[in-house]
């Protein structure tokens, strides 16, 4: 088949698709009744309808829009996500329940962008805080709004390890040795109390501390790669409101700590061996529903090939939506952010 031809079989194949529509929305029938969540599927529809109709013939509109209303009408009201990601075509059907909070959006377009979906994603501004200083020490939980504190298992007072101290104290001629060693003690343990909390919160962590205190701590800790800062200070008797203040600097340019978060986790499931990286090896691993989270540069694209059935142009989008579909997650990084990578790597559950 000669190019001419080739051109117009594919100008054929794109009109079979068309037009290609997105409604993404919160979603959580846990949280909200049926009535609220049926009216504002209903005024989605009712957009989608008016820009169908202005944009498209007559015949193709009504039949994606019988269509997404048969859809909505099969809608799962017991599900447990927070949010939905519709998609439908002439040709195609396909419902995505997430874990995710979003924002409304909704395009009607000559194909599907999935990208749409991780660009209508919430960006929630949330973190842990670990309190440390040579006495005691602190869990929070901060967002915008409030800090919560987090109790754990592990005892918060360092006399509690001074039975467990592998020596008595009167075996030691240097208190000052003695006391170090009690700290590092205290500190392994706040560690290890510190797994069990990111198993609930996979988080970024600030570590504020003396500088002392934050010095046998970098020592100690298993969880470097899930450290974003160090705050250097004395703040356990500090209000919130303080706490706050010396965070601020540290939050005002919140994309740049997610994405050192993010960068960390890839760090870490390539020690770990559970990385993929580059288009080819992304894709291929995609296909095996082992995804957990997926990170690309925004500006990342992919001519795609071959007949893909859920008419997607772009092999990045396929990537994604494969992704998703196994229960996985999509996270954007600033361009160059993954060079090291191809532009694109996949963590992998194993």
């Amino acid at each position: 088949m000669n190019l001419l031809l080739q051109d117009q079989q594919q100008l054929i194949d794109t009109a079979a698709h068309l037009p290609a529509v997105s409604l993404i929305m919160p979603f959580h029938p846990v949280m909200s009744s049926k009535k609220d969540l049926e009216y504002q599927l209903k005024r989605g529809v009712e957009k989608i309808e008016s820009s169908l109709m202005q944009r498209y013939p007559v015949d193709q509109a009504f039949l994606v829009l019988e269509k997404l209303r048969e859809v909505i009408r099969t809608l799962n009201y017991y599900t447990h996500k927070k949010s939905v990601a519709i998609f439908v075509s002439p040709l195609v059907e396909k419902v995505y329940y997430l874990d995710i909070a979003v924002e409304e959006k909704i395009v009607v377009d000559d194909s599907f962008e999935i990208r749409d979906l991780i660009y209508s994603k919430k960006q929630e501004i949330r973190y842990l805080i670990l309190l440390l200083s040579a006495n005691e020490s602190r869990m929070y939980l901060g967002n915008c709004s409030s800090f919560l504190l987090i109790k754990s298992n592990v005892p918060a007072n360092v006399h509690a390890f001074e039975n467990d101290a592998p020596e008595k104290v009167g075996n030691f001629s240097d208190p000052v040795a003695y006391r170090e060693l009690l700290l590092d003690k205290f500190l392994f343990h706040m560690d290890q109390g510190l797994s069990w909390i990111l198993k609930a919160y996979p988080l970024p962590i600030f570590v504020m501390g003396a500088e002392k205190v934050l010095g046998h701590f970098r020592q100690i800790t298993r969880h470097e790669k899930n450290i974003v800062g160090f705050v250097r200070g004395n703040f356990l008797d500090a209000t919130e409101s303080e706490i706050r203040a010396a965070m601020e600097p540290y939050l005002a340019d919140w994309q740049k700590v997610r994405q050192t978060h993010l960068l960390n986790k890839i760090r870490a499931a390539a020690d770990e061996k559970k990385l993929s990286a580059g288009i080819r090896e992304v894709s291929k691993a995609s296909a095996c529903r082992n995804s957990r989270l997926l990170l690309v540069e925004k500006g990342y694209t992919e001519m795609a090939h071959g007949n893909n059935p859920f008419y997607i142009k772009d092999a990045v989008d396929g990537v994604m939506e494969k992704v998703l579909a196994g229960g996985g997650d999509v996270e954007f990084v600033e361009d160059g952010a993954l060079n090291a990578y191809d532009h694109i790597a996949l963590i992998r559950y194993y």
